[in-house]
């Protein structure tokens, strides 16, 4: 669902006003999205993913209204050069640490998703091993079924 803030893509730049109004408005885009992707690098970085992630409906939003406003701005890229050059630069600098805010954000749900499916295999390489039989044969060495994997059940609701 398009934001109603959000400029067409198909928007022509006619007047130093529009040019400014564009870059406004994906600048106030950005910056709301730049705030809930800190909020989830924060959540997710101290292990309330739930939380974290209580945002995404919104940060799916902003991020197809940012993408928008970022065509816009694309399609207009020579009279925004033209008519408003300071703003076009503020973006251009806004622009930049949007970049490392979104590199935190990946590299923090990179290293939540890490953690998750090492924990979750451990897990299960620990039940395995449990249901394993200890016994050893007169050569010395251990026998029992070969390791295989079995189904492994989480609740949700802990």
């Amino acid at each position: 669902m398009p934001r109603p803030d959000a400029p067409p893509a198909s928007a022509r730049v006619a007047s130093r006003e529009e040019a400014e109004r564009l870059v406004s408005g994906v600048l106030a885009t950005m910056g709301e999205l730049e705030t809930v992707l800190e909020n989830e690098t924060a959540h997710v970085r101290v292990g309330r993913v739930r939380d974290g992630l209580a945002q995404e409906a919104e940060k799916t939003e902003l991020a197809s209204a940012y993408l928008q406003g970022l065509e816009a701005v694309k399609a207009n890229a020579i009279a925004l050069a033209r008519l408003a050059p300071e703003p076009l630069d503020r973006l251009k600098a806004a622009h930049g640490r949007f970049g490392r805010v979104i590199a935190t954000n990946q590299a923090v749900l990179a290293t939540a998703r890490a953690i998750s499916e090492n924990l979750v295999k451990d897990i299960a390489q620990e039940l395995n091993r449990a249901a394993r039989p200890q016994v050893y044969a007169p050569a010395g060495v251990q026998m029992g079924r070969p390791a295989r994997s079995e189904p492994l059940v989480l609740s949700r609701s802990l």
